[in-house]
């Protein structure tokens, strides 16, 4: 195409964003306040819902084109070489079109309301996009749905920021990019809100629920005016339940949440492992991506999300998941198709590790899914084999145990129960689905507090909980509450250096520090006002004798939860607070309790 028509082109499309937002300006001037947010919610979702198109679309077209070449060649040499490609070329665009500049995981949109009053920087708008669609769309082994999030986050973030809303709002508007990039992603408008709500949002009341469901419903209508039903995640819609059944629900419930703290554990060492790996950035990709490609030749259900063999296993041949594999000739073994599974489930996890850590971009929303299903099958399975029960349907479980994982990873049961319930078509597991999800969160919620996605966060106090007092803390920012401008003073300097400190200036705290700004002491007035008040005292004095020596400090890595806990604990008045081992300034216990109580009467108001 000519530069010229390029040119055009752009021209065009410029002058007819700037209209569009001339309108927006005109409509939120007329509009009122909470009208506007009403047609915001659907702009937002309506750009989710787009974006969930894109990626959802190359990630089933090039899952399709890769079967259909391995039809020839009879083994996953493609499905092998992908996901190499994938992860190779997310770490260039990284490096090259981002700058090293990508918020990974939806812990990252947690952090943002947290922290930042739920900015979101505009990158992600587009950058989730292109690294995920090549991670996963290429093979990797990661779900969509993590990257689909924070595109949805982002695209609401920034339209608040755009039309200068409130912090309220614009928190309000990720959530509802959020609550539309799940309901599109699966077509489940009710899972949509209830992430939204379980996950992204705290606290939430009648006035928020309504755009976030406007915004669920408008990212599910998209996509099922747009996409094709085979890319969506849908099964059958008939099944039953056959309450007989229910203690063969318990324990799968049981086994759901343990094996849902053995994949989140796994999945952290391995994370761990390749943060301390000190490597560049491609060796870094090779050094994950070969193995990745190694497990997905022998096991090709782990290429991709996965979605389409959890619908094969829970159809009536079940064993076509092991066509294109090694053991293909063994399919019609039901003991082999067993282990087969088995393993598949237990090795999930370090093919979403692999990915996700050396490079790639993903979530472990769709891992969850598989590993839920494959254990489903697995548990269901056992039992008719092993001749406990021939007649339990085995359909059932692959459907419910995914639920139950969901639940027991991310630590949402409304959102696992409703998301498996709308994908099915029905509510008739209903009660299973209860059932397997709320054992499965109480097994995973005694061993963890948090879920997967958000612990390392939490436990730095980077993320909003439950715990309401701890949410307003948090909120805090370490620098608006840090006195800075606190005199210093050198060892040898005189105590008339100190009253001449004290006839100049407001402050009767000094930090005494060395050459490098290093903290020696302090000088208290207080403590020293029997000396500065008699001039004998004063010039028979060393500076030494004047200050107290370095006791307990903190540091500005440290957050306001962990500061106020070691005032409580010593019920000192004030901590000198270091920046590199160099003093900083002084953080005063009543200057926390102020802005804790103006925060928590803004959050009342709000």
């Amino acid at each position: 195409m000519p530069k010229r028509t390029i040119s055009k082109i752009r021209l065009f499309l410029r002058n007819n964003f700037r209209r569009l937002e001339t309108l927006f300006f005109l409509l939120k001037s007329l509009l009122s306040e909470r009208h506007f947010i009403y047609l915001s919610c659907v702009l937002v979702s309506i750009t989710t819902g787009f974006a969930v198109i894109i990626l959802k679309g190359f990630a089933h077209n090039v899952f399709r084109f890769a079967n259909y070449v391995n039809s020839y060649l009879k083994l996953p040499f493609i499905n092998s070489i992908l996901p190499i490609v994938g992860i190779v070329l997310t770490v260039w665009v990284v490096r090259r079109v981002l700058n090293n500049k990508i918020e990974k995981g939806s812990s990252r949109i947690l952090y943002a309301v947290a922290k930042k009053g739920g900015i979101i920087p505009r990158s992600q708008m587009y950058a989730q996009i292109l690294t995920s669609s090549l991670t996963v769309g290429l093979g990797g082994s990661a779900g969509l749905e993590s990257p689909i999030t924070i595109t949805g986050a982002a695209f609401g973030s920034n339209f608040a920021q755009k039309y200068k809303l409130s912090k309220k709002d614009r928190i309000l508007l990720l959530a509802c990019g959020v609550a539309a990039g799940i309901a599109a992603a699966f077509n489940a408008p009710i899972a949509g809100v209830l992430f939204a709500i379980e996950v992204v949002l705290t606290d939430v009341t009648i006035t928020a629920f309504i755009p976030i469901m406007i915004s669920a419903a408008t990212g599910a209508l998209v996509s099922t005016i747009v996409l094709n039903e085979e890319v969506l995640l849908t099964f059958p819609k008939e099944q039953s339940f056959d309450y007989h059944n229910i203690h063969y629900y318990v324990l799968l419930g049981i086994l759901a949440g343990f094996v849902s703290l053995y994949h989140a554990r796994t999945f952290q060492r391995i994370e761990e492992h390749f943060a301390r790996t000190k490597m560049g950035q491609y060796r870094k990709a090779l050094y994950g991506a070969i193995p990745l490609a190694i497990l997905i030749f022998f096991f090709p259900t782990l290429f991709g999300e996965g979605y389409e063999s959890l619908k094969v296993l829970s159809g009536l041949n079940p064993e076509a998941i092991m066509e294109n594999t090694l053991v293909e000739s063994l399919k019609d073994n039901a003991w082999i198709l067993l282990l087969f599974a088995g393993v598949t489930m237990m090795l999930k996890v370090f093919a979403t590790g692999l990915t996700l850590s050396c490079g790639g971009n993903g979530g472990n929303f769709a891992p969850s899914l598989f590993v839920g299903s494959y254990l489903g099958f697995f548990v269901a399975k056992l039992i008719t084999l092993t001749g406990l029960d021939k007649d339990l349907p085995v359909g059932n479980f692959t459907i419910v145990g995914m639920a139950g994982i969901l639940s027991g990873l991310f630590h949402a049961p409304l959102t696992a129960i409703f998301l498996i319930g709308e994908i099915t078509g029905g509510y008739s597991l209903m009660l299973p689905l209860m059932i397997v999800s709320s054992i499965s969160f109480a097994v995973s919620k005694q061993f963890e507090v948090h879920s997967m996605d958000v612990k390392h966060l939490a436990d730095k106090g980077e993320v909003f909980t439950s715990d309401k007092d701890r949410n307003v803390l948090n909120s805090i920012d370490i620098l608006n509450v840090v006195t800075t401008d606190i005199p210093t003073l050198l060892p040898t300097q005189s105590p008339d250096d100190v009253i001449q400190l004290l006839s100049t200036t407001n402050q009767s705290i000094f930090a005494v520090v060395d050459e490098k700004k290093r903290l020696v002491g302090m000088i208290d007035f207080n403590a020293i006002r029997h000396i500065a008040f008699s001039p004998f005292k004063i010039k028979y004095s060393k500076l030494e004798e004047l200050m107290s020596p370095v006791g307990d400090t903190v540091s500005l890595e440290d957050s306001v939860e962990m500061i106020m806990d070691k005032f409580d604990a010593t019920k000192a008045e004030y901590y000198p607070i270091l920046k590199d081992d160099k003093f900083y300034g002084l953080v005063f216990k009543s200057k926390i309790l102020k802005d804790y109580r103006d925060k928590h009467i803004e959050m009342i108001i709000e």
